[in-house]
């Protein structure tokens, strides 16, 4: 059985987690049944981008890094304080530990830019946040990432960044795809209703 972790910052955007768990789950279920993802906080309870709160099923610090293959990571809003979370040193030394080993990393929206931050996609290839006159692409070149501002998903190696909430199916879909095989992942979407 393969392992996810779902990272949750405190501000998290709950859809942008949703497509994580649906498409896991669905796996779990209608799939070749080789995934399980786990969520996991630095908290107890997580207030979510649109005011109500998670429990996520692990803490951090109960769960031990090797036991996973690949890390999802979703955005959230600086005015729900998603950045006290996912720029801490704890939140940070995670994404680190899985680039080391080369384990896959999705992130969806500005989850990117923890990823930056990190310092993993440093001289690399990714992409966060785009709209018109938001500064979130110019923040990831800042922390020494090649932008490519007119894709919506890119993929760097281990890293998958993308561009907005528009993306996240797709970028939960690319992740099992790398966990399991094309062939799984288009009966996973048929069952779900995405393919005929």
């Amino acid at each position: 059985m393969k392992k996810v972790l779902l990272l949750l910052a405190n501000g998290f955007e709950s859809y942008e987690a949703s497509v994580f768990t649906d498409v896991f789950g669905w796996n779990l279920y209608e799939g070749d049944q080789t995934t399980e993802l786990v969520s996991v906080g630095l908290q107890p309870v997580l207030d979510c981008t649109w005011g109500y709160s998670c429990i996520p099923m692990f803490q951090l610090k109960e769960i031990d890094l090797d036991e996973f293959d690949a890390l999802a990571i979703p955005g959230g809003f600086e005015e729900a304080n998603f950045y006290q979370d996912a720029f801490s040193e704890d939140f940070l030394a995670v994404i680190r530990a899985f680039d080391q080993q080369n384990k896959p990393i999705a992130a969806i929206c500005v989850g990117g830019l923890a990823v930056a931050k990190s310092g993993v996609l440093n001289g690399r290839m990714g992409t966060t946040y785009r709209f018109e006159n938001n500064p979130r692409q110019n923040q990831m070149r800042e922390m020494g990432v090649q932008v490519k501002s007119d894709e919506r998903i890119v993929e760097d190696r281990n890293i998958i960044t993308s561009s907005s909430p528009e993306t996240a199916l797709d970028v939960a879909f690319r992740l099992l795809e790398k966990l399991t095989s094309e062939e799984n992942t288009q009966e996973v979407k048929r069952r779900m209703g995405f393919t005929r």
